[in-house]
């Protein structure tokens, strides 16, 4: 899609394949972890994680998170605000070296009682590998803007 979608492209029982995939590297995951101070060494102490039944370091799971998250916003949330999330399910593992895609299906939409030039959409996302395993689902709830309401987006001039 050329421009970002508006509250009135969305459609309930829409499917969404978003067309990107990201692998997860070992710097993802160690820097992801370092950052949000999470302390498990399952994430990043190889030796550690070796012993575990997975037998190699995890994808910290709020990586993982924002990673499908973030495949599915050029397609359904340029032009929204997060209201929430909900359901978020974690059926299998994430490692290093696995590439993430994502698909998001339309559940609901209404138009917004309190922002008259918004609307609310609620969405259900999958988060996938390369081979069709189901790593993470959720719910989401977004807040779009209705056509013609959204911010521009200025492009500025270049200066030669």
């Amino acid at each position: 899609m050329s421009e970002a979608r508006c509250y009135e492209d969305f459609e309930v029982g829409m499917v969404i394949r978003h067309p990107l995939g990201r692998t997860v590297t070992d710097t993802d995951n160690t820097w992801f972890t370092l950052l949000t101070n999470n302390t498990n060494p399952i994430h990043f102490d190889r030796h550690y994680a070796a012993q575990t039944e997975f037998g190699q370091p995890l994808v910290n799971s709020t990586f993982t998170l924002a990673l499908v998250v973030g495949l599915t916003v050029s397609d359904i949330s340029q032009n929204a605000i997060n209201l929430g999330w909900d359901e978020v399910k974690m059926p299998a593992p994430v490692f290093e070296g696995d590439t993430i895609y994502a698909q998001t299906d339309v559940l609901s939409t209404r138009a917004s009682g309190s922002r008259p030039t918004m609307g609310i959409v609620e969405i259900r996302t999958i988060g996938y590998k390369q081979d069709g395993t189901v790593v993470m689902t959720f719910r989401r709830t977004i807040l779009v803007y209705k056509r013609g309401h959204a911010p521009a987006r200025p492009t500025p001039e270049i200066k030669q």
